[in-house]
């Protein structure tokens, strides 16, 4: 009997939330988006909003498989923030101009839930 890991276990959760991203209009730009050297952060996904005037969206897909200690959203601390917040500004500093963007979160428990705008990079 295989064992699903961890990995597998995220990548199918970025997949569904993906998914699901897309079905609602929204269309990938990055996945995974990593800052270099060490410390950085990780973006799960980078969308384009065509609805909100061409939104850049920053999103964290958290998956967890019981509701204890918070569920999945109780897994996105004021650190996993800032260290997204991290990640988008370095992704931001690379464009010759910055767009409205947002932060959205991807819950991935026994049901997909779509938080926009779940926080801010204040």
């Amino acid at each position: 009997m295989k064992t699903t890991t961890t990995k597998r276990r995220g990548d199918a959760a970025e997949d569904a939330a993906l998914d699901h991203l897309q079905q609602a209009g929204l269309a990938l730009i990055a996945r995974n988006y990593r800052t270099p050297g060490r410390g950085g952060g990780e973006i799960d996904l980078v969308m384009r909003d065509p609805r909100g005037g061409g939104t850049l969206v920053f999103v964290e897909v958290r998956q967890r498989g019981t509701g204890t200690h918070g569920g999945a959203g109780g897994s996105i601390t004021g650190a996993k923030q800032r260290r997204i917040v991290f990640a988008a500004q370095h992704y931001l500093s690379q464009l010759r101009t910055t767009p409205p963007c947002r932060f959205d979160v991807v819950l991935i428990e026994e049901k997909i839930t779509w938080l926009q705008a779940a926080f801010d990079a204040a």
